[in-house]
């Protein structure tokens, strides 16, 4: 349904990111152009006698304060770093509008359930969990909290954990929270680290790639874990990049399947340019969900062939950072806000699609972006990220930017 409004102005003002290919935007940023893979590590402690490749972030990150001690966990020290790069942003925002006047969207699907799985394994060793183990670091909502406490601020504040859409659902929530009028800044996002329980499951739904993620090829075999952080400051502000539009849908056809017939994703996508008043000859570039699963790029390719016919330059970047979960709809749609903001004149660089280029002729064929692709990208430019989760779970967005 088309909306009878336009939405007012939704600026993602601020951003930080932390993943494999780095711990800023200036770190990332190259890498996510140049099509850099090197940054995946083996590790065989996630899948116990088992050596599998993950997207780590291998840098060293930041101690939570001790003030917050109880919420110290990998999953927050990823938000740590990923804040501390709209720190600055967000204490304008307090001044500007008041403390009450911010909130805090995030989704996650781990939490700190690394942290949960040592205590556990200390516990069955020697009967005690381990000291510095609080309840908290692995509730969904301890991520919110910790956000809250760390940038001082008493907004609404909450988690969203709708799998591999959370991240970009958050946003959707943010923008909601400023129309709503509940808040005037929202720090929003999504943040996943690396456990067992993930490496696990995933294995045993026969999910996992033996080496990194080939999607859309006919070789994919699955895909490859990662994990990571993106925050933005979100604020009603007109200038700057902005979230046009959003889709949202729900397949409710299987718990963990996609809608073999597509009809969710491609829903999500029509509503996010019915939302954002755009054409599909409008978007320059579609980051595509693009798992590496035999099912997701079936159902992808088709739905994305049937909304956009051919020639849009599209690209998953799974294939360099992993498959972040819960936030990996936050991540993309942040190599999306590094698009538009590192637009040259009247083109755009875009991530290459990195895959082995074995065709699948039961695929839709898509424009999958080579290494330097460069698109037209004349303003006002437009560009989408889309995320599908489990249980039907869907969300598009499309970003924006009309800065001279």
């Amino acid at each position: 349904m088309t909306r009878s409004a336009p939405h007012p102005p939704c600026a993602l003002a601020e951003l930080g990111v932390v993943t494999a290919l780095g711990v800023s935007i200036e770190e990332t940023w190259p890498r996510l152009v140049a099509g850099d893979q090197s940054r995946f590590v083996e590790r065989d402690d996630l899948s116990p006698g088992v050596v599998r490749r993950f997207g780590a972030v291998v840098a060293d990150l930041p101690a939570v304060p001790a003030s917050l001690r109880h919420l110290a966990c990998r999953n927050n020290e990823l938000a740590l770093a990923a804040y501390q790069q709209i720190a600055g942003g967000v204490d304008a925002a307090r001044r500007r509008f008041g403390d009450h006047r911010i909130g805090v969207v995030v989704g996650t699907s781990t939490s700190g359930i690394a942290s949960a799985e040592r205590a556990f394994r200390e516990r069955a060793q020697t009967g005690r969990l381990s000291a510095d183990f609080d309840l908290a670091q692995m509730e969904h909502g301890g991520l919110p909290e910790f956000l809250t406490l760390l940038a001082g601020v008493r907004g609404p504040h909450y988690a969203i954990a709708t799998a591999c859409s959370a991240g970009a659902k958050a946003l959707v929530s943010a923008r909601a929270l400023l129309e709503l009028d509940l808040c005037d800044a929202v720090i929003a996002g999504g943040v996943d680290s690396l456990c067992q329980l993930t490496a696990r499951g995933f294995g045993a739904l026969q999910s996992i790639a033996t080496g990194i993620t080939n999607p859309m090829s006919r070789n994919r075999d699955g895909l490859t874990l990662g994990e990571g952080a993106a925050l933005f400051l979100v604020t009603r502000d007109g200038d700057g990049i902005q979230l046009l539009g959003a889709g949202e849908s729900s397949d409710a056809h299987h718990m963990s399947a996609p809608d073999p017939a597509g009809g969710g994703a491609e829903s999500c996508m029509r509503a996010a340019l019915a939302d954002a008043r755009l054409a599909p000859e409008a978007i320059a570039y579609l980051n595509l969900h693009g798992t590496g699963t035999p099912q997701n790029d079936a159902v992808e390719s088709k739905a994305v062939e049937r909304v956009f016919g051919h020639g849009l330059a599209c690209s998953s970047t799974k294939p360099l950072v992993g498959h972040l979960l819960g936030a990996s709809g936050a991540v993309e749609a942040a190599f999306c806000w590094m698009l538009l903001a590192r637009r040259d004149g009247d083109a755009m660089a875009v991530p290459p699609h990195r895959w082995d280029g074995a065709t699948d002729p039961e695929l839709a064929a898509l424009e999958l972006a080579k290494p330097g692709t460069r698109v037209a990208a004349p303003l006002p430019v437009a560009v989408m990220s889309t995320s599908f989760g489990f249980g039907g779970s869907n969300c598009a967005l499309v970003l924006g930017d009309a800065r001279p």
